[in-house]
């Protein structure tokens, strides 16, 4: 695969973008279809005290970062050497057969199992990305890195309403934990259709290297323009992921601890939680193109120190209308960050690099993940909510620090 340094798109660029977009959007539909849900469909299938759904629960969700943060290296060394477009089908298929046993699950140990393989061999979205970094011109890789993540993030939106939804419907209908089977059912029948579309409908133009001629991970480090701006922007995923997850997991509870004596609470949560997808979905493309004309660093830094201040009312606010608004608005900052962190590896990694440089990104963000969640946890345990939005908004000044002090006057590519 060739980097384009024109601004000619090559032929059939649209039809692989337009499929992997929808492999993205199927895979985040996919999983906010099933995981919001994980919970009641581990206490219907067996006789579990609170601590142990909760614990059975947490470590369902856990097992796929931790999975992707230990494998994603392997796989990224062996997009290198295969193609992305190969790395994209193995994690289609994989994802359609494990989603769909998972749909048959006898007990807790048996969900949390087929979790950890699933997150062992994923990674589509990361492999799409990479296979569209790279077959795209520098002069549209900000608007397609957005578009991507947009994908996901559309996903994710839809899906919940989606699983919820199907779920009532079977659960009348059929009874029992049958309600929380269906979605994974289907959800491993369309993950089966992305694995189809990638197969035959993506192009990639990439010529197989032989693991001789690979070059190691260190040598390709220090060949870099600059190993400083990489390694910050591993880190910026890592911090901008965990600020993200940290928020997840206590939103519901918040909300109530709002309005202790609604009625309404699931519905103001679910708009809560729906509401930065939203921005981001709405802000992205302009983002993208902003980001192409000015440079992915300056979109950054904007986007961090937005964040950061909307953190602030976030953590005084009592009312959960202003807090859907503020995180609505913060999602129109999300649309800043990761897109322009992947942007600055795009444009300052060589192409037969991506698979392994996109690699190690997806552990940095699967270890967000893991730390956002468990820090949200353990701080509202401790603490109250307040606290939890506090800390992680100076997570993100963090971040903006770190990006002025070790970004300053450092020769990249930043447009």
């Amino acid at each position: 695969m060739k980097n384009q340094k024109s601004d000619q798109l090559p032929a059939g660029w649209h039809k692989a973008f337009y499929t992997l977009w929808l492999g993205c959007f199927i895979t985040g539909m996919g999983y906010s279809m099933t995981m919001p849900f994980i919970s009641l469909f581990i206490s219907d299938i067996g006789n579990y005290s609170k601590l142990q759904i909760n614990l059975y629960s947490g470590l369902a969700f856990a097992m796929t970062f931790i999975a992707q943060a230990i494998v994603s290296p392997y796989w990224g060394s062996l997009a290198d050497s295969k193609g992305r477009k190969l790395m994209c089908m193995r994690a289609s298929g994989v994802m359609a057969l494990t989603i769909t046993l998972t749909g048959f699950a006898p007990n807790a140990i048996y969900i949390i199992v087929m979790r950890f393989i699933q997150g062992s061999f994923s990674g589509y979205i990361n492999n799409a990305t990479a296979l569209m970094a790279g077959e795209t011109p520098h002069q549209r890789s900000g608007w397609v890195m957005s578009q991507m993540m947009t994908a996901g993030t559309a996903g994710n939106l839809v899906g919940p309403l989606l699983g919820g939804g199907l779920s009532s419907f079977f659960g009348n209908w059929l009874g029992g934990a049958w309600g929380y089977r269906i979605p994974f059912f289907i959800t491993g029948f369309l993950m089966f259709i992305v694995f189809l579309g990638t197969s035959f409908l993506v192009h990639e133009d990439f010529t197989p290297i032989s693991r001789e001629k690979m070059k190691p991970m260190g040598e390709i480090m220090k060949s870099l323009p600059s190993v400083k701006l990489i390694i910050l922007m591993f880190v910026t995923t890592m911090l901008v992921q965990s600020s993200t997850m940290s928020i997840d997991p206590i939103v519901s509870l918040y909300v109530k601890s709002m309005m202790p004596n609604s009625s309404d609470v699931a519905f103001v949560a679910g708009v809560v939680a729906a509401t930065p997808g939203l921005g981001t979905l709405i802000a992205a493309s302009k983002i993208g193109h902003k980001m192409d004309e000015i440079g992915p660093l300056r979109v950054l830094r904007i986007g961090l120190m937005i964040g950061f201040i909307l953190f602030i009312p976030m953590a005084l606010t009592n009312n959960p209308w202003v807090l859907a608004a503020l995180r609505f608005l913060l999602g129109i900052a999300s649309a800043g960050m990761l897109p322009a962190a992947q942007t600055v590896l795009t444009l300052n990694t060589p192409s037969e690099s991506f698979g392994r440089i996109f690699s190690y990104n997806q552990s940095f963000q699967a270890v967000g993940s893991v730390l956002g969640a468990l820090m949200g946890s353990a701080i509202s345990g401790f603490s109250n909510y307040a606290t939890v939005f506090w800390i992680t908004g100076f997570t993100l000044l963090l971040n903006f620090i770190l990006v002025i002090i070790f970004a300053w006057g450092i020769s990249y590519r930043d447009r």
